[in-house]
């Protein structure tokens, strides 16, 4: 099922750039996006001074922690899937705060055998990013890009394999619903299509023992397109 939704949305994804036309608008009222011109070599390249855009991706995440019964280093795969929105900082370069919402699956898997437990984590999370887009030619761009996160965890289980058992992982002690921490990441800009890759790294304890540090840790690939 996680499966034929990934390939579906995916597709719909991919289909955008050719049913969607440039959002220029102009008229009493309207602003165009495209207004901004800067150099680049020998050449004048021009950017738009906002954008939004939709996202689809994957995850590999993993759950550190102090406590033996939440550690979860093992790496477990999921969804991350929203929409963007960027505006620029400054009319002399490149340079955007991007921000958006996203449904991320994240969390992690522990142990072997009768003692095997997985972790499911799903957030509704917020970025907060600093992005610098570089041109490579006039359709081209290299946006690396850093920032911070906040996210509320949403819903999610605790497997135990070993009893066939399953329960809430943000109920019985076990972890806390707010997470945050450092974005660092990457994107690869060709006309409306956008690729980028990102390391969220957790910095808030999200465990609900106070003794033992509990930290998320998650790589994402996304595929999606601006307008």
């Amino acid at each position: 099922m996680k499966k034929t939704l990934l390939l579906s949305l995916l597709c719909m994804v991919l289909a955008l750039p050719a049913m969607a036309q440039p959002g220029y608008r102009y008229g009493r009222g309207y602003q165009p996006r495209v207004q901004t011109i800067g150099r680049h070599g020998n050449e004048y390249v021009a950017w738009h001074r906002y954008y939004f855009g939709l996202r689809l991706g994957l995850n590999a995440s993993h759950v550190s922690s102090e406590s033996p019964q939440l550690d979860g280093s093992s790496v477990k795969t999921g969804l991350n899937i929203g929409f963007a929105a960027g505006t620029q900082l400054t009319y002399r370069a490149p340079l955007f705060l991007e921000s958006g919402l996203y449904y991320t699956q994240k969390g992690g898997k522990s142990g072997s055998g009768g003692e095997k437990f997985s972790y499911d984590l799903n957030y509704l999370e917020i970025p907060l990013l600093i992005k610098y887009k570089h041109f490579v030619g006039n359709q081209t761009s290299i946006q690396p890009y850093v920032g911070a996160f906040l996210a509320v965890g949403t819903d999610g289980n605790i497997k135990d394999y070993g009893h066939r058992d399953a329960f809430s992982s943000y109920e019985n002690g076990y972890f806390k619903r707010f997470d945050s921490g450092i974005k660092l990441g990457c994107g690869v800009g060709f006309n409306m299509l956008y690729l980028d890759a990102s390391y969220d790294i957790g910095l808030a304890n999200i465990g609900q023992d106070a003794f033992d540090d509990t930290h998320t840790g998650c790589f994402t690939l996304n595929v999606g397109v601006n307008f």
